[in-house]
């Protein structure tokens, strides 16, 4: 284990970044003795980890003052104001515990599917995430909750098209020859593979960027193409139509690994670079210039995220985007293909972790926790109990007018674990201090990279702030649960976390921690579908999904046009002209650090990118505040006139924490809770508006 050379009373602690980021980076923290207190006093990555190389991206570098926070929250609250005021006295656990037991007893003596878990990513992590906390809603037979709100769109389209979650391992991007950012704004949310690339740069690859918004990334490419919200999957198909028309194609991995190509071809025609045009607002050369590329640099190597298919046609575009690796054959090399996510390969042992035996043969309803909001004021029966872990649903969920009418309700009982008093938290009858990660013990695979790392606890936890596990076997406890598995420690929790099989069948948790990480077993030229091997039914790439074809879905990547477009929805448009997205702040991780006061003072207040033609006709100059609204709410923002936003398209960089807000709303407030066509996911990305001057 490393040491501080200059100072004994110092030791290092290996650790892992717990945020919703495909790098999960490896951590060394330094950790100082101060009596019998230990306290962390430097945070950096770990150089020998080979993805994370000794970097750490501005957010997670400052962590220590998310953890030092004075905003912390040390100790068990209780609401004694109204819901949404954030006005609490601090009582003890055992007050809140007994409490809570009594409160989640009577509403489950009725029906405990009106009991319902809330959570997704605020900390990555297996055994702080869905291990004891699963355990606890399994026995209790609360909702299940379908966690839909990042990545489902996509994650479902693989399945259907590659099977596998996997791709390019992220090293192997540096051998690239051409790599397309597409939707990836990679400076902003996957720093190391951002390094990646620019060593293949540097040996003279070419980078393009696909996305409707001149990010950081988008800025650095040599090449931006900036077609419109939601029209991905056209584009992919017009690439498509000329790859075919013009033979360039890898006759012999088609016929081998793929099934469909025939009816694939067919639909292709439909989109030819002039169509395709129209319908993205870019050049019919461009298209043409891109399939150029795509055949003749190899191998080229896609990285499409999650900003694409947060629209109507989201599921479909990832399915087209991931069926031209086969059409090309760049899966044949290490640094070829595309990646979306890795976290296929981690097979999380989830029957150990989760014990679903203790459902007892009930089947719980499930809730979609992209419509939360419609959740919390229709569903029948009634939501009567929430608890909330790992989220803020207030900030984060579309349509946040009725998420945050749905919190407010007086006959909804909320419990909320949490670090700071958030939006959500504002809203809780009871607030349970829950430690950060340099407090607790974690395991964490990834979406990004190939290598399990650990995370141990650095310091003692501050206050009285407790792991989730810790909270949900105490939550037990008061519910008078007494099954073994509620006793189990969270490194008994973290040995269990990975199936002993396939590429996980090395993983053993103790010498993860000594080193702070492994690799899975593949080889060291990881290429996944050099030779078929997808895990789809039919072991090919289906660009035709007979899966599709029996849930009534088209069985072929097609475009499905945005629910909010001119093109799909011309009355809507004409009052609500301008396309908005709002895209993760580079200083933000979603709705986390919002509140670092150094972080948030660089983002600046909550503005609205919009292009200079869409603001001359408009009246607004760079500064003026402005109204942007639809029927769903509006947003009192700062105009930045910029042309980093296309004509037509407005970008509201998020998620703010409401209560820093101006007007305290944020982009969500515009948002809808209208689903994905594949995956039930959000349409964040699917929203249009008016923008006016504020006089």
């Amino acid at each position: 284990m490393p040491r501080d050379s200059q100072d004994s009373s110092t030791h290092v602690v290996r650790a892992a970044c717990p945020h919703d980021c495909p790098d999960t980076c490896a951590m060394l923290v330094t950790v100082r003795n101060e009596g019998e207190r230990k306290v962390a006093i430097k945070i950096a990555g770990d150089p020998e980890h080979p993805t994370t190389r000794g970097t750490l991206c501005t957010k997670v570098s400052r962590y220590l003052e998310r953890t030092y926070h004075p905003e912390r929250l040390l100790h068990p609250l209780r609401r004694v104001g109204k819901k949404g005021e954030g006005r609490f006295e601090r009582v003890s656990w055992q007050a809140a515990l007994d409490d809570i037991g009594a409160r989640l007893k009577a509403v489950a003596a009725v029906d405990a599917q009106r009991i319902v878990p809330y959570s997704y990513a605020g900390t990555m992590g297996v055994v702080q995430g869905e291990s004891m906390a699963a355990r606890f809603f399994n026995k209790l037979g609360a909702s299940f909750l379908d966690r839909t709100i990042c990545s489902q769109a996509g994650v479902e389209a693989l399945a259907y098209t590659i099977g596998l979650k996997t791709g390019p391992a992220m090293e192997a991007f540096a051998d690239s020859r051409l790599i397309i950012f597409w939707g990836a704004n990679a400076i902003a949310s996957n720093l190391h593979l951002w390094s990646f690339a620019q060593e293949a740069k540097r040996k003279g690859a070419k980078l393009i960027a696909i996305d409707p918004y001149r990010s950081l990334t988008a800025e650095k490419c040599h090449q931006h193409i900036a077609l419109l919200p939601g029209t991905d999957a056209a584009l992919a198909l017009g690439l498509m139509h000329v790859l075919i028309r013009e033979d360039w194609l890898d006759r012999d991995y088609i016929e081998r690994y793929t099934l469909g190509f025939d009816a694939l071809a067919a639909r292709a025609r439909e989109f030819d670079p002039q169509r395709v045009a129209a319908i993205c607002g870019i050049e019919a050369a461009t298209v043409e210039a891109l399939a150029r590329d795509y055949w003749e640099l190899r191998p080229a190597a896609i990285r499409l995220n999650y900003g694409m298919q947060r629209a109507r046609g989201g599921g479909n575009a990832v399915r087209a985007i991931v069926s031209l690796p086969a059409l090309t054959g760049h899966w044949r090399d290490p640094a070829g293909g595309a990646l979306l996510s890795s976290s296929g390969m981690f097979a999380k042992d989830n029957n150990a972790l989760q014990h679903p035996e203790l459902l007892a043969g009930r089947k719980p309803r499930t809730i979609n926790m992209s419509t939360i909001g419609d959740a919390l004021l229709q569903a029948q029966p009634p939501i009567d109990a929430l608890i909330v872990y790992n989220s803020n649903p207030v900030a984060v969920a579309p349509d946040s007018r009725k998420v945050a009418q749905g919190f407010a309700r007086e006959d909804l009982f909320t419990v909320v674990l949490e670090h700071f008093q958030t939006d959500t938290a504002d809203y809780a009858d009871y607030v349970l201090p829950a430690t950060t990660q340099l407090e607790h013990v974690d395991v964490h695979g990834t979406y990004g990279h190939l290598f399990v790392v650990a995370n141990q606890a650095a310091i003692e936890p501050l206050g009285e702030a407790q792991p989730n596990t810790e909270i949900f076997r105490r939550l037990a406890a008061s519910m008078g649960f007494t099954e073994p598995c509620f006793a189990e420690s969270d490194d008994e929790i973290a040995a269990q976390a990975f199936a002993k099989r396939g590429v996980t069948a090395s993983y053993d948790w103790e010498r993860v921690k000594q080193k702070g990480w492994q690799r899975l077993d593949v080889p060291a030229r990881y290429a996944p579908f050099a030779e078929g091997g997808f895990t789809t039914p039919s072991g090919k790439c289906e660009f035709y999904s007979a899966q599709l074809e029996r849930l009534g879905v088209d069985p072929l990547p097609a475009y499905v046009a945005p629910y909010e477009s001119p093109s799909s929805n011309s009355e809507l448009a004409r009052r609500y002209p301008l396309a908005m997205i709002s895209p993760p702040a580079r200083n933000f991780l979603n709705s986390s650090f919002v509140n670092v006061q150094s972080l948030r003072d660089t983002e600046g207040e909550p503005a609205l990118e919009i292009h200079p033609i869409d603001a001359a006709a408009r009246a607004i100059t760079d500064g003026d505040h402005v109204r942007v609204f639809n029927d769903r709410g509006e947003l009192d923002l700062a105009a930045r006139v910029t042309d980093r936003a296309r004509p037509g398209v407005v970008v509201g960089l998020s998620i703010w924490w409401k209560k820093f807000a101006r007007d305290g709303k944020n982009a969500n407030e515009l948002t809808n809770q209208r689903l994905t066509d594949i995956g039930r996911g959000p349409t964040f990305y699917d929203c249009l508006v008016q923008v006016e001057r504020k006089q």
